[in-house]
């Protein structure tokens, strides 16, 4: 199945007439999504960004710019945000991850905004393990194995993280107009990995506050716990779909690949903390 997205030209945003079914507010509480019913398709708002609507069956996405939005921020918004939503439309499971690859296989990181998902991802790129994601992982099964599929090739990095790990040694891409991060798109320096790889292991990272690296397994009540609250599901409230979602992810958080990360949130530890979670990858396929 293929996915249409047509991008309008820019209007201003009218007020709704009905309350959203849902709502996404970031950590501090501000405003971030809106949730709409519209007929059998869906609406979606960004406060002061787009629209888009979306069709009931995920395979068909419209969207608006606000005025003053330029293309590359709504682009990014469909691509980061409406696409795995729209994708859940279709029963297919996306999370909210980076990921990277190794050897035949590859590894997620899951975690709040902050917590290191995109640095990870930017740091094994950078030293020769190709990024299949910076956020937005799609997964599938293939016979027993579950599989994870490339996403766009780009990472976002916060200052710090890019003067710590590209130096000035690469340019931007446009920036987006709804975060300070920069964003860079993959190349010789920072590798991306464009194939479906079989997913050997999932990392939920902590919040940096432990003194030395810390890699433990993951009991499935509470990996199930962290994969519900870290995937994308636009109908919050259709049974149907929810319960499928829900069976789907039951059936992930029951296998033996999940771990709880803590490590010093120091870029000078990043070379150890690569190598101990190759190590920790490697042990998955023996």
């Amino acid at each position: 199945m293929t996915m249409r997205f047509d991008q309008r030209a820019e209007r201003l945003q009218q007020s709704v007439a009905q309350a959203p079914f849902h709502t996404w507010r970031f950590a501090d509480g501000t405003l971030w999504m809106l949730f709409f019913r519209s007929g059998g398709d869906y609406f979606l708002r960004f406060p002061g960004l787009a629209d888009f609507e979306v069709s009931a069956t995920g395979l068909d996405v419209q969207g608006w710019p606000a005025p003053g939005v330029d293309t590359a921020t709504v682009r990014h918004l469909y691509l980061n945000q409406v696409r795995p939503l729209a994708l859940s439309r279709q029963g297919k499971l996306v999370l909210h991850a980076s990921a990277v690859a190794f050897g035949s296989g590859c590894a997620a990181f899951i975690g709040e905004s902050g917590r290191g998902k995109s640095t990870l991802a930017a740091s094994f790129a950078i030293n020769g393990n190709g990024f299949l994601t910076d956020d937005g992982l799609p997964l599938a099964w293939q016979g027993d194995q579950l599989t994870a599929t490339p996403s766009h090739p780009s990472v976002r990095l916060w200052a710090d993280s890019e003067a710590a790990l590209l130096g000035g040694s690469q340019e931007a891409a446009p920036p987006v107009q709804y975060t300070p991060k920069s964003r860079f798109l993959a190349s010789d320096t920072l590798s991306f990995c464009a194939e479906q790889r079989p997913l050997r292991a999932v990392y939920f990272l902590g919040t940096g506050e432990a003194e030395s690296i810390s890699i433990e397994r993951m009991k499935p009540p509470v990996a199930l716990l962290e994969l519900v609250r870290h995937s994308f599901l636009l109908d919050v409230d259709e049974q149907q779909m929810l319960a499928s979602h829900f069976d789907e992810i039951s059936r992930i958080a029951n296998l033996p690949i999940h771990y709880h990360l803590d490590y010093p949130r120091r870029f000078e530890a990043l070379p150890l903390l690569r190598d101990a979670i190759a190590r920790s990858v490697a042990q998955t396929e023996t």
